[in-house]
């Protein structure tokens, strides 16, 4: 039984420190242009047939915005490819283009037969990251479990808890149940743990003093699973950091089920050009790839990511990330620059910044030099982040302008919490004359 002496639960600001070690890079641009033009072909579908119940259903599931939680937009992803595979298996597929008695049919066929190909793999590796994380958490608990007989029954209570769930998923489609009620008790069940979990560790009185002493449980780790999953707990600071790139995949594939929804509906009245299934293959490919980049750094961030540290850890942290931190909201529309003033060559301008709240994505960033003859240089060319570290040496004496541009927002806000610091060149001190002739 590994100890917990000394040891607290995670912070949110151990999680920022620790993810800065793994950064996400930027989505593709490929990302909005490809859902833009997916969304574009929906409606060139829809004024060629109104939409029915199920249709309607679906894109007034599509005009909303993804959950604020990187585990549910997970599931929601898995659900999406699901349905899609469904769609594409052939015994779902448009009469017309089940007898594919013309050869530009028998083509269309093994397009989408790829397409179904293509989904399926990218199912089967999201399916095994979720099964060998659950695990990986399991497994980590059990090592602050007792050692000996409780923790063998720990392990036979989850084996028939999940099992007795797997019956449950299992009876609902073999009585016929949809995918969409299927994900809905996968994610009841879900949600069951954790509400169980919350519960176990917010236990008082005796069953607290059981818990602890005759079944073994140490204290951290029920304040660990208390307040793990609190909206302002720690893993919001995995939503803020992970989150975006994350509900842009859920709206991308959504978007792309949508089509097919709305094509095989109207397969026999409205032939797809060949640069609309360009189209639909491209935004396949690049949700396909950039969900597997998504799931590669998830699965590294996740399988390195500890339970407890330190108090001491935790405290030295804490007042580092308090630590000269502005606050500032920027309105839709606006810009918001620092300017900094050099008048020397080699120092350091730093900057550390990261968007709050729970529907901002992101935010254009900048900088720039003026030069005192008037002369602006781009040090720093624009780009959108959701959060972002640097650093730069200056070369020129000047003002240096630091600008968050949010001007490309019509609605939104954006909340920034930022420091940004100019750090002097470091002057040897000059040697006296005696010193150098001694």
């Amino acid at each position: 039984m590994a100890s917990t002496e000394g040891m607290v639960p995670i912070t949110r600001n151990f999680l920022a420190s620790y993810y800065d070690k793994y950064p996400f890079p930027p989505l593709s641009d490929d990302v909005q242009l490809l859902c833009s033009q997916i969304r574009s072909l929906c409606s060139d579908l829809l004024s060629n047939l109104a939409p029915n119940e199920v249709e309607s259903e679906l894109l007034e599931l599509a005009d909303r915005s993804p959950p604020h939680k990187v585990d549910e937009n997970i599931w929601r992803n898995r659900e999406h490819m699901e349905e899609i595979v469904f769609l594409l298996e052939r015994p779902h597929w448009p009469i017309m283009l089940r007898q594919k008695s013309r050869t530009e049919l028998a083509e269309l066929a093994s397009f989408f037969d790829k397409l179904r190909g293509k989904f399926e793999k990218t199912f089967d590796m999201l399916l095994s990251f979720q099964a060998k994380n659950s695990e990986r958490v399991f497994n980590i608990v059990m090592t602050y479990m007792p050692q000996d007989f409780r923790g063998t029954l720990i392990r036979q209570q989850r084996d028939r808890s999940e099992r007795n769930k797997q019956a449950e998923v299992d009876s609902l489609v073999n009585s016929g149940g949809t995918i969409r009620e299927k994900y809905a008790l996968l994610w009841k069940q879900q949600m069951n743990r954790r509400i169980q979990l919350a519960q176990l560790g917010s236990a008082t009185g005796v069953y607290k003093t059981i818990v602890k002493y005759l079944v073994g449980v140490p204290q951290v780790l029920l304040d660990f699973v208390k307040q793990i999953n609190d909206d302002d707990g720690p893993m919001e600071e995995q939503r803020q950091r992970y989150g975006p790139p994350l509900y842009r995949l859920t709206s991308m594939v959504l978007s792309i089920r949508l089509f097919l929804s709305l094509y095989w509906r109207r397969f026999e009245s409205r032939k797809l050009e060949s640069d609309e299934i360009s189209i639909l293959e491209q935004a396949v490919n690049v949700y396909a790839s950039e969900l597997e980049r998504f799931i590669t750094l998830a699965s590294e961030v996740f399988a390195n990511s500890p339970f407890f540290i330190s108090a001491e850890e935790a405290g030295a942290i804490d007042a580092r990330k308090n630590d000269d931190f502005k606050e500032i909201s920027i309105a839709a529309g606006k810009t918001y620059e620092v300017s900094l003033t050099v008048d020397s060559l080699n120092s350091y301008i730093a900057w550390d910044f990261a968007l709050q709240g729970k529907l901002t994505l992101d935010i254009g960033f900048s900088v720039e030099c003026i030069n005192p003859s008037g002369k602006k240089t781009s040090i720093l060319p624009y780009r959108r982040y959701e959060a972002d570290q640097g650093n730069f040496c200056t070369c020129v004496a000047g003002n240096y302008k630091l600008i968050w541009d949010n001007t490309y927002s019509t609605f939104f806000k954006k909340a920034l919490k930022y420091k940004v610091d100019c750090i002097p060149p470091v002057v040897e001190p000059a040697q006296s004359t005696a010193e150098m002739e001694g």
